[in-house]
Order: structure tokens, then sequence, then C-alpha cells
């Protein structure tokens, strides 16, 4: 089996891809992974300029020798190529399975909402460099094989969607948002105070886009930064809260996020 490494965001350093080949030959000794020179690529914030990171992606989409494509990291920048790549897509993109995270939400939510592959939230590579980075890993790389270890274990009957809440919120208003009518969604948060999560709340609350959805559950938010006065409200009860405001059930916590416990959730049914 190949699986396709690229970075339509950030760039990687060699040194976690070096550690996670090494891994991946002992572990997964029946797949070839092909990390492409553009994931460590600097162009200011992004790996590569804009049409270098739409044209690897494309290249690795469209190349029926390729079973999966496994993104680098996130970042930022992965929304500034969708109206190149996107339609550009080929049958072999629709046959491939795709997983990563925080800002690939963009991408992920854009093929879902056009039924491109077989997409899922879950680890990517520069998640190796964290202590217990094989553990976590391992869970994208057994779902990219067609196993089902690392599934979040709270997924149940339900369709279901993980999302970064800034970028699901980013994504509101947009074409590239799926309809999630029927589906539980996992949402999860890293590095912003708790009035700018309470904001990006009030904004799904009142999104047109989102009615229809069976529910919410919070996954990991982390390194949270400290409000200059305390905002007196802690983020499950606002999560909680908002729920109610869109008149869906709160379903509890996720196993999904910015951490080293991070889980893979596949759009869709699980299965």
């Amino acid at each position: 089996m190949r699986i396709g490494v690229v970075a339509p965001a950030r760039a990687i350093k060699e040194e976690v891809a070096a550690r996670v080949l090494a891994f991946a030959a002992i572990v997964f000794p029946s797949v070839d992974l092909v990390i492409d020179p553009q994931c460590f690529a600097e162009a200011g914030h992004f790996a590569g300029p804009d049409e270098l990171r739409a044209e690897t992606f494309l290249r690795y989409a469209n190349d029926p020798a390729f079973d999966a494509i496994w993104f680098a990291r996130g970042g930022y920048g992965s929304n500034r190529i969708l109206d190149e790549i996107m339609p550009a897509l080929k049958p072999a993109a629709y046959r491939k399975r795709y997983i990563g995270y925080s800002d690939m939400g963009f991408m992920l939510g854009a093929m879902y909402a056009r039924r491109v592959g077989r997409v899922a939230h879950g680890p990517m590579l520069i998640d190796m460099g964290t202590g217990g980075g094989d553990k976590t890993v391992t869970r994208s790389l057994d779902w990219l094989t067609g196993g089902t270890r690392g599934l979040e274990p709270g997924l149940g009957d339900r369709p279901a969607a993980a999302f970064n809440l800034s970028i699901l919120t980013a994504m509101i208003g947009t074409p590239w948002l799926p309809d999630l009518t029927d589906h539980v969604l996992l949402i999860e948060e890293v590095g912003e105070p708790h009035y700018r999560m309470d904001r990006m709340l009030w904004q799904l609350s009142q999104s047109t886009q989102l009615k229809g959805i069976a529910g919410l559950r919070l996954g990991g938010v982390t390194d949270i930064v400290e409000n200059d006065v305390a905002f007196g409200e802690e983020v499950e009860p606002m999560f909680e809260k908002w729920a109610r405001v869109m008149g869906v059930p709160y379903l509890g916590r996720a196993q999904v996020g910015h951490m080293r416990d991070n889980w893979v959730v596949p759009f869709g049914m699980r299965g």
C-alpha cells in the first residue's frame, strides 16, 4: 500500500519525517510511505507557495498509484488553495483515504461536502514529535490501512464529523462547509482565550448551515490563553449552554484534539 504525505499548510522538519519513516517501516512494513519534499519547503508561514502546495496535493490525489494521503501538519494555509484543487480532482482522488486535523479541516470538510474519497479527523506526522507520539500516529496509519483500532471510543451509530472550532466557524457561509444534518459534531480547540471560544460558539449557534445536527461533543481544549479579566465560565459549561441555544443535546467529552489522546473520527458513519 502506498501512502503519500503532503503539507497543504505549514512545513515539518526533516527529522520528524525520518522518525515516522523509521517507525512505519517496523510497525507497518507493508506500507510504502512517500513523503514529498514539499513538506519541508518554506515560503514565509507556508510549506512553499500556494501554487506548489496545490500542485503537490493534486499530483498525489490524482495518481492512481497512491492509495491514501496523510497530511503532514496543520497551522494555516489549506483554505488558500481550495479554489484551485477542488475542481481539478480526478477519479483516482475519489478512491482514496485522507486524514488530518486542525487546519486540514478545510480540506476534509470540502472533500466530504463533495464526497471525495473517505476523510477522517486524526493525527498527522507532526504528532510524532510529542512524547508518546508513536501511539498517536499509529491510530492514523491503522485507519489509512483499513483498520479500526484507532477510532474514537465514543463513536456510535450516528454519522459524525470532527473539526477545530476556529476552522469550522471560518467555513460557515462558504460553499466548502458540508451538510452535517444528523451528524454528531465533535469540536476541539487550541490556543484561544475563553471569550473567543464563546464568540465562535455563538456563531455556530446562529448558523443556518448547522441546523439539524444531532448533537455536540467536546474534545480537547488545550493551551488556553488567559483573559485579562477572568472570563468567569469554564469551557464545558460554555459548550453545554450553546448546545441548548442550538436546540441539540450536549453529548459529553470526546478524545480528539491537539494532544496525544487524539483518536480517529471518520466523517460520516464509522464503518
